[in-house]
């Protein structure tokens, strides 16, 4: 077992690398942003794909950067940027502006678990516990289990 692997770094960096997980759920097109650290799931940012102000992305981008930037008056943004097959870069901005506020609540809460090192079994199991009384929140949830999934056989055969 590595140590480093389950260190937990509370100081966000202002880039993290980022794999793109879409996911399809009663017919809505979703998409997950996992931020990770060290190759490990530090943050994850969830919502519809085709919502009105929509995040357009090729559907060859799996992978990408998460950027913090901090505004004039303090407060934070988080952009993703990627790269296309021709090598420029494209960025999308203000990726709290694209989701539901309230499935970017519930990411923020899940993200906060995941920066401090709950495995990501453990992870999987807190979010379908969670009991949701809406269809749409219900197939967030889904689709948040869905994205994290990918990590646990890659933490399995680390441990």
């Amino acid at each position: 077992m590595v140590e480093s692997h389950f260190q937990v770094i509370e100081k966000r960096p202002e880039e993290l690398e980022c794999d793109v997980v879409r996911f399809q759920n009663n017919k809505e097109k979703w998409v997950a942003f996992v931020g990770l650290l060290n190759g490990h799931p530090y943050e994850i940012f969830t919502g519809l794909q085709d919502d009105e102000e929509g995040i357009m992305l090729p559907k060859t981008v799996t992978r990408g950067k998460i950027i913090r930037h901090r505004n004039a008056d303090g407060t934070s943004r988080y952009d993703f940027q990627f790269e296309n097959r021709r090598g420029y870069k494209t960025t999308v901005e203000g990726l709290s502006e694209k989701f539901n506020p309230e499935y970017w609540n519930y990411a923020k809460l899940i993200s906060g678990v995941l920066r401090y090192r709950m495995p990501i079994n453990n992870v999987i199991k807190l979010v379908s516990s969670l009991t949701l009384t809406s269809d749409s929140i219900n197939t967030w949830k889904n689709g948040v289990e869905r994205a994290l999934k990918k990590y646990v056989v890659e933490e399995t055969e680390e441990q």
